[in-house]
């Protein structure tokens, strides 16, 4: 199976397969980098470090990266290969724990080599087949991106001013993204909207990457900070918030990048409708609420040193860096998948979807 890739693709593999190529978003909007990665160490930091971010390209990235392993493990014997594979799954599973999206391609490729190790195959065929299904993985979310971007843009109208936070665009997934899918393909489309992005505090991914994509992809767009989404709902400026997600629990809570539950009870608060979109592989039938979503808590200098010359807070002061929040499934107007909307009762229209999966 081959996949054509496309050079603003934020994950791909080199020709040779041997190397992953990740567009660094660290470096993002000021200079674009790209990093040739192979060796597991490479891959934990860069999931870790951000250089690759977002649900669904977490998860192609992983996919990736187990296929990559496999061929470097090719020739041991199949015993070792199997504890191999999955010691490097495992670790690289622990590189952050929110994403549900990582440990679903992670098992995902385990499994694949189960099903060859029981077949007898041999550990350059089992290699050769995770590589299929990392393709697979990607054309997947290449094609899931597409649909949520068809639903979403059902419930929008030409005109319509938006608000996002954090980054949910093609930086995150491939191509359209999630919470930017209908934002970019209505651009495509003819649709003029005005996109108002949370800069998103600590980390500023809404000013540092959503306001690259929308300002390439010519859709007009204004960054705000965090504590402004208030004022521009009460000026009825917003008539629709769109965010992405991390995971979302079996009743329809979603975790999503810090400051998400906040912009959600403001939404309700003034009326806007407040949409959540992700893939259904994002689901999490197995976490009940959002109660059991293990947050994941960052590096105090996120917020006291990296976007300074200087520290801007006092010697001796305490830091909590939370990197993601829950939104109560009460606040949330429709959940938007690849598989379709969703709407409340969140716990029994997830059921029928995984049902029917």
């Amino acid at each position: 199976m081959e996949l054509r890739y496309k050079e603003t693709d934020p994950v791909r593999l080199s020709e040779d397969r041997e190397n992953i190529i990740v567009l660094d978003q660290t470096k993002l909007p000021e200079e674009v980098v790209y990093l040739h990665i192979n060796t597991l160490e490479q891959m934990y930091d860069a999931i870790k470090s951000l250089a690759v971010r977002g649900a669904p390209c977490i998860g192609v990235f992983a996919g990736y990266c187990m296929a990559v392993l496999a061929s470097q493990h090719k020739s041991l014997n199949a015993e070792d290969f199997e504890k191999r594979m999955k010691e490097d799954g495992a670790y690289l599973d622990s590189s952050r724990p929110t994403a549900v999206n990582l440990s679903w391609a992670i098992k995902r490729q385990l499994k694949v080599m189960d099903t060859g190790v029981e077949s007898g195959l041999a550990p350059d065929k089992i290699a050769t087949r995770l590589y299929d299904e990392a393709v697979e993985i990607h054309s997947e979310d290449i094609s899931m991106c597409m649909r949520i971007a068809e639903h979403g843009l059902s419930l929008l109208h030409d005109g319509d001013g938006l608000l996002t936070h954090c980054n949910a665009g093609a930086l995150a997934t491939t191509r359209y993204g999630t919470g930017l899918g209908p934002i970019l393909l209505g651009r495509e489309r003819g649709y003029e909207f005005h996109v108002y992005s949370d800069e998103t505090r600590p980390l500023l991914q809404g000013a540092r990457l959503t306001a690259f994509e929308l300002v390439n992809a010519g859709v007009d767009e204004t960054v705000v900070c965090d504590n402004m989404a208030s004022l521009l709902m009460k000026q009825g400026k917003i008539q629709a918030v769109l965010v992405g997600c991390d995971r979302i629990a079996a009743n329809g809570d979603t975790a999503n990048k810090i400051g998400t539950s906040g912009v959600a009870i403001l939404a309700k608060y003034y009326g806007v409708p407040f949409y959540v979109l992700g893939p259904y592989s994002t689901i999490d039938v197995n976490t009940p609420t959002g109660d059991g979503i293990e947050i994941e808590e960052r590096e105090p200098d996120e917020i006291r040193t990296m976007w300074y010359e200087r520290p801007m807070a006092p010697k001796g002061a305490k830091f909590y860096n939370p990197a993601f929040d829950v939104t109560d499934h009460s606040l949330i107007t429709s959940i938007i998948t690849d598989k379709g909307i969703l709407k409340p009762p969140y716990d029994r229209a997830i059921a029928a979807m995984m049902g029917s999966r």
